[in-house]
């Protein structure tokens, strides 16, 4: 009882301090998306990968990522069904477009680490996204040869239509138009990754953003963030917070809602779903 008693006393503080800031930085992490329906195990998994799991033992999709195909294939047969489903289907649950509501008259920007584009397709402005890590969306060339990324849409649908027994026609292969390597995803695994004109784009709007509203009432509101990569938003909302007295840090986390002792009279850290508790403040 005690614990619900709390949760429901940091909704209502979250509700307030939504409502009394002067900026929102939403800080967007896999939790946010698993929230939203975007499981990468279990019954989905099972649902789109049956030939997949029976042929190689997968276990989740994220770790067939990483398989080493005989072909290219058989690697895209895997991949372009992994995009179809986690970028160009919509998410089960209607969250991103339930966290659209709760900001969406706020001077609000958006940092993320998810590479499966639902924050655009909930109708957020493009103008106030960046995603840090790439897109499913995208390819690039895997050498990489030249710092620019392609559009996949087209010939993803294509792939997932057309393949047979595990593997993609050879036509579809995509290949880079400057130097004829393979293509490979823009998703940032290595020091391949490509950084392209938008990428670059948006990391200085996301930095003009943080300069406005410098010594406002600023809420970070930190979503499902784990600690794979807390560099990126984890550690520097924390930092962000520290530095301004009028700030307030939020962390909304299935199990895993913390922060340090140095902030904690500005924080609220709600352990929940993510979904559900948006659905209390709208």
């Amino acid at each position: 009882m005690r614990s619900t008693s709390a949760c429901c006393d940091n909704t209502a503080r979250l509700e307030r301090e939504v409502k009394m800031a002067d900026a929102i930085v939403i800080g967007a992490g896999a939790g946010l998306s698993t929230s939203a329906g975007f499981a990468y195990t279990g019954k989905r998994f099972h649902q789109y990968f049956a030939d997949f799991i029976e042929k190689y033992g997968f276990h989740d999709m994220y770790s067939g990522g990483f398989y080493p195909f005989g072909t290219l294939e058989e690697h895209w047969a895997y991949w372009s069904r992994y995009i179809y489903i986690n970028r160009y289907m919509d998410a089960p649950k209607p969250v991103y477009q339930d966290l659209l509501k709760l900001v969406q008259h706020k001077d609000y920007f958006v940092l993320t680490t998810n590479v499966d584009h639902c924050f655009q397709k909930a109708g957020f402005d493009k103008k106030r996204l960046f995603y840090t890590q790439g897109d499913y969306g995208l390819w690039q060339c895997s050498r990489p040869c030249h710092q620019k990324t392609y559009d996949n849409e087209n010939i993803i649908k294509k792939m997932v239509v057309e393949q047979k027994s595990g593997k993609v026609p050879t036509e579809l292969v995509p290949r880079c138009p400057v130097c004829g390597a393979p293509m490979s995803m823009n998703l940032r695994a290595d020091d391949t990754f490509v950084e392209d004109e938008g990428w670059y784009e948006a990391a200085q709007q996301y930095e003009d953003f943080l300069l406005c509203c410098q010594g406002q009432h600023v809420l970070f509101l930190e979503l499902g963030v784990g600690g794979n990569t807390p560099v990126i938003i984890k550690y520097p909302f924390w930092k962000m917070t520290l530095q301004n007295p009028k700030a307030t840090y939020v962390c909304i986390n299935l199990s895993e809602a913390y922060c340090p002792r140095e902030i904690q009279k500005q924080a609220i850290c709600i352990d929940g779903d993510i979904g559900e508790i948006l659905t209390t403040l709208i």
